[in-house]
């Protein structure tokens, strides 16, 4: 019984010290698979090079992605939007100031708070390429900068009309697939990212990274060369398909993210296959240095926070120092700060327009079956 005894209590010390360095192990790894990538700020650059109604699913699938990358936390001050028109105020759109990516109108991905950095006619090739390489002149405002270091993690990503080996900018010019690639290898050698991640939604999509020649650098499109990226989401009402099949279930895909997700580029790389998009999604991976399965989601559709490390000791339970007042009788009146809670943006957005959509179903007086 001793024996027992004596063994019994061996494997409990033994779990009570292991336990401990498997635990260190495991926040090593994740500090580890954190710095990986070696970047400290993310930026996007998001397009939608079509003009006209007709062209309503670009300015939508563009809004979708502005809509998941500012969710995941990038910022305003970190996106440069470039919208060729603006369906929102568009004199066809029955619902003024919305974007629908569905056709049930739940989901308004123009939301409240939109900054368009260039829009309409400054929505060209040359501005695009400008915002890349930082060939700006000295008065453009910095929301209109690109303003990227050799620690920026960028995703660009562009929507329209193209062909085989050239996207087109507002029906009137295009841009090539080497003029992309010399843009990008551009920013390689003046050290302006760390990884670029380029997506393209566009007919004969992969056509536009064939020519890329720039180190760190993946890329998907939503068709190969010869094929049609298809539409999505016909509204009768508008007269117009909502999005392209692509983008589509790539937002359904970015709405199950989170910034803690653990999703990698390979479950990005499974989005819309073949039997939903009908074209045939690609990608490219082989001059980026990383496995594709250890590069998260969130380090382009994300943010990263800046860390200081420190070891002195906080106090993170002392309130913050009352704002003293004087009144005009001449006494002092002190108010206590406190922090408010922050706004939950996503669903008040998606509470209006629901709640938008019961009103106008009972203003129009016909009944609805749900």
């Amino acid at each position: 019984m001793d024996y027992y005894n004596l063994l019994t209590t061996c494997a409990f010390i033994h779990l009570l010290v292991s336990i401990p360095y498997a635990y260190s192990n495991y926040v090593e790894n994740k500090a580890g698979q954190f710095f990986s990538s070696g970047h400290t700020n993310n930026w996007a650059v998001l397009v939608c090079t079509s003009r006209f109604w007709f062209n309503y699913r670009h300015v939508a699938n563009t809004l979708s992605v502005y809509r998941s990358v500012k969710r995941l936390g990038i910022p305003d001050s970190h996106i440069v939007l470039m919208l060729a028109d603006d369906m929102a105020c568009n004199y066809r759109n029955p619902k003024p100031a919305t974007v629908f990516s569905h056709k049930n109108m739940e989901l308004n991905v123009y939301g409240d708070d939109v900054e368009v950095d260039y829009r309409g006619y400054e929505v060209t090739v040359e501005n695009f390429l400008r915002v890349l390489t930082g060939r700006l002149p000295p008065s453009t405002p910095r929301s209109k900068r690109l303003l990227s270091d050799d620690r920026s993690n960028i995703l660009i990503y562009l929507t329209g009309h193209g062909g085989n080996g050239f996207l087109k900018f507002q029906d009137s010019e295009e841009i090539s697939n080497m003029e992309l690639a010399d843009a990008f290898e551009q920013m390689w050698q003046k050290r302006r990212y760390n990884e670029l991640l380029f997506i393209i939604d566009t007919c004969q999509g992969a056509s536009m990274y064939e020519r890329f020649y720039s180190p760190n650098l993946m890329a998907l499109a939503s068709s190969q060369v010869g094929e049609d990226s298809l539409s999505h989401q016909p509204d009768l009402a508008i007269g117009v398909h909502l999005m392209d099949k692509y983008t589509f279930y790539l937002l359904e895909f970015l709405e199950e993210v989170h910034p803690a997700s653990q999703a990698n580029m390979n479950d990005l790389f499974k989005v819309c296959p073949q039997s939903q998009c009908v074209s045939t999604p690609g990608h490219r991976t082989d001059l980026f240095q990383r496995n594709p399965g250890s590069v998260l989601i969130t380090d382009f559709f994300g943010s990263v926070r800046k860390v200081e490390i420190t070891k002195d000791t906080i106090n993170l339970t002392s309130s913050l120092k009352p704002l003293i007042q004087r009144s005009g009788s001449g006494d002092m009146q002190i108010e206590s700060l406190t922090y408010v809670d922050q706004l939950p943006v996503a669903e008040i957005i998606h509470q209006n327009a629901i709640q938008g959509l019961s009103y106008s179903i009972m203003t129009e007086g016909t009944p609805v079956n749900f």
